[in-house]
């Protein structure tokens, strides 16, 4: 009971930390978890001391969190820059393991040069995810982004490989470097080809279960968020590199080909979705664990450690600075050689301060805590059971570099890196923004399209199109106004339409207020505010309604069916939007009022009006009615993308929080629209 206890207690955490970054947006998400894992830690009634087993902690947190990563990677800018990618992931995290490992055992000689070297590959790997929250004012270039985010995923599994190799050294005591190259390369090559198979093995039963039918978006979802923790136990179990197994089949499920069809849509944006919950979930797990274990870890080493207290933080600077300097030192060298190969430049002074971003943009966090946790609490010798050699002390000077290089990161990188700078006012920012999602949207209908849903992909392609167009002209911010206080006058008429024939009883009030619900939600999207104020309003100033609402309710649960419902609902619609018609020909000759947004949103009315006519559910299925209902359904498919691309948009800091908060309430208004055919 109490380890279900500390879990719910840490996801709460991190639904917390949710809310405080869109609140304090100039802190890292990461030093917001680790900061509420203090708070834990200091409001506790008792220490709160956590042993997972290594491998469990690996496999439950490190492969999913990696097998994401490979997938979303930008593999075209990840293959352009393999070289200082494949250096900084690979070269650098040896280089750091050896430095700080031969610092570490200089200076605290009780600490094993093989405990040393774990220290070292475990400070090696970066973490992607608190680069991406450290601040959102930082304005990256895209070489940066791209160097930064191949050497994460790459660096966690060669920081990874190392520290295993590592740790193994200390348990036996022994280190024997021809037998360890020889089974680094087994483990390394052996864990990448298991990865690479595993992967096409998983494609094919994957596009071989829906070639039978089995379109299930729950099976292929699971399927995916089972794949981790399947592949990481194969390539265990035989001995080679589970993680870069995990590695290697997320790049090769990112690469591989896609069946276009709607299925296959909607898995993707229910699949995203899901890794991106797990992994900020999992991410922020691992950071409030940090914050929940660090008094602990720092007062067992502060209180028992032989070291003077002032000499431990000099140590933790000092490694600090150490694995900087190295790290800036080889981004220049390796920035220096690409220059001249891509560019045909010799590397600038104007350079250096580039260098020192990407250098201070690749803090340490989750994977590294992780890999420190995963060091056991005891090694067996022939003397029996002793206790990991300074193992708390390993923690505290780990958890002080992660803390000092986040901090370094949240606070010093905005001050060197250059602000993102608005493009143009707000509304040309949204416009902007908008077009961009509509013609993503067209890329992924157009290219999903089968001979089956041709003829609708293109009907919702050619609305698409006709939006980019109206979003081209740039719309007066007072003339946009305008549109929208006409429309939501129209929303109006027909509201009140129908809450007159309800009160004279011409039409079912059930019926009635079910449409004017409608019709209210649609005035609240258009002018940005929730609530159901109007028909709660309307409910208590007639108590009768109510009343006969409800009589007319229960007797619709009994006598009615389904389609009489729909077609009396239908009439109804068709009645209100007439109404609404008359209006707008009498609105045209209002001088306030501009003709043009009369007579567009008048065509609007009479397209919703030859539809409702057109539509009887009598008829039997037809390939028109087919094609029409197949268009729905893949302009659910689109508006769902639309919100997919707005929120991702909004996650990497391109739009603002109000922005998007638009961009959403007028998808949500479509997809109101594209629904209420009943």
């Amino acid at each position: 009971m109490e380890a279900f206890e500390l879990i719910l207690l840490l996801l709460a955490a991190v639904l917390l930390s949710a809310v405080i970054d869109q609140v304090v947006p100039k802190v890292s998400s990461p030093l917001i978890q680790i900061g509420l894992g203090l708070l834990i830690a200091f409001f506790s009634v008792s220490p709160i001391e956590i042993h997972l087993d290594p491998e469990l902690f690996i496999v439950l947190l490190i492969a999913p969190l990696l097998f994401w990563e490979a997938k979303k990677v930008n593999k075209a800018a990840l293959w352009t820059n393999k070289v200082p990618v494949l250096s900084l992931a690979i070269g650098l995290v040896f280089a750091s393991a050896l430095i700080i490992g031969f610092y570490v055992n200089w200076f605290i000689p009780s600490i094993p040069l093989a405990a040393a070297f774990a220290l070292g590959a475990g400070l090696g790997p970066t973490d992607a995810v608190a680069v991406a929250s450290l601040s959102k004012e930082v304005n990256l270039n895209e070489r940066q982004k791209a160097l930064l985010e191949g050497e994460s995923l790459i660096n966690d599994a060669s920081g990874i490989v190392s520290f295993q190799f590592a740790i193994a050294a200390v348990i036996t005591g022994s280190f024997v470097l021809v037998d360890a190259s020889v089974s680094f390369l087994l483990s390394f090559f052996g864990g990448i080809l298991i990865g690479i198979v595993l992967g096409f093995a998983v494609n094919f039963v994957s596009n071989r279960a829906r070639s039978l039918g089995l379109d299930n978006t729950t099976f292929h979802v699971l399927l995916e968020v089972f794949m981790p923790f399947i592949i990481y136990l194969a390539a265990h179990t035989v001995g080679a590199s589970g993680i870069l197994a995990v590695v290697a089949a997320g790049l090769v499920i990112a690469i591989s080909p896609k069946e276009v069809r709607p299925a296959v849509s909607r898995a993707n944006i229910v699949s995203n979705s899901l890794w991106q919950v797990l992994c900020f979930a999992l991410n922020g797990v691992v950071f409030v664990l940090l914050g929940l274990q660090l008094p602990t870890a720092m007062q067992n080493t502060w209180d028992h450690s032989l070291i003077g207290h002032n000499w431990l933080i000099i140590d933790i600077v000092v490694i600090t600075a150490m694995m900087l300097l190295a790290r800036y030192l080889w981004i220049i060298a390796t920035e220096a050689v690409g220059m001249r190969r891509r560019e045909g430049r010799r590397f600038a002074v104007s350079d250096l301060k580039a260098a020192l971003v990407t250098t201070l943009a690749g803090p340490k966090g989750a994977f590294t805590l992780a890999l420190l946790m995963t060091i056991p609490l005891t090694v067996t010798t022939a003397e029996g059971m002793i206790p990991f050699p300074q193992r708390s002390l390993l923690l505290f000077l780990a958890s002080g570099v992660i803390i000092l290089t986040l901090l370094l990161a949240t606070f010093v990188v905005p001050v060197l890196a250059p602000k993102r700078q608005p493009e143009g006012d707000e509304l040309k920012d949204e416009s902007t923004a908008t077009i961009e999602v509509l013609r993503k949207v067209i890329e992924v209908l157009t290219e999903q399209q089968t001979p089956e849903t041709h003829v609708a992909t293109q009907s919702v392609v050619r609305s698409y199109n006709a939006r980019i167009a109206r979003h081209k002209s740039n719309v007066d911010p007072e003339e946009a106004t305008s549109k929208k206080e006409l429309r939501v006058k129209a929303l109006g008429w027909e509201e009140e339409f129908i809450q007159d024939l309800i009160e004279k009883e011409e039409v079912d009030s059930v019926v009635g207020y079910s449409l004017i619900n409608r019709l209210t939600q649609a005035q609240n999207l258009i002018i940005n505010h929730s609530g159901n104020l109007r028909i709660a309003r309307s409910f208590i100033q007639h108590p009768v309604l109510v009343a006969r609402s409800l009589v007319h309710l229960m007797s619709h649960m009994v006598t009615r069916t389904d389609s009489h419902h729909r077609e009396e609902a239908r009439d109804l619609q068709r009645r209100a939007g007439e109404y609404a018609i008359g209006k707008l020909h009498d609105e045209m000759g209002n001088p306030q009022t501009l003709s043009e947004d009369v007579s567009k949103l008048l065509l609007e009315y009479q397209r919703s009006q030859r539809r409702l006519r057109s539509e009887r559910p009598e008829v039997s299925v037809t390939t028109i009615t087919k094609a029409a209902a197949d268009a729905n359904d893949i302009g659910r498919i689109g508006l769902n993308l639309e919100l997919d691309l707005i929120q991702a948009m909004y996650e990497s800091e391109r739009i603002t929080h109000a922005t998007a908060k638009r961009m959403r309430e007028n998808v949500n208004l479509m997809q109101l629209d594209l629904d209420k055919s009943i």
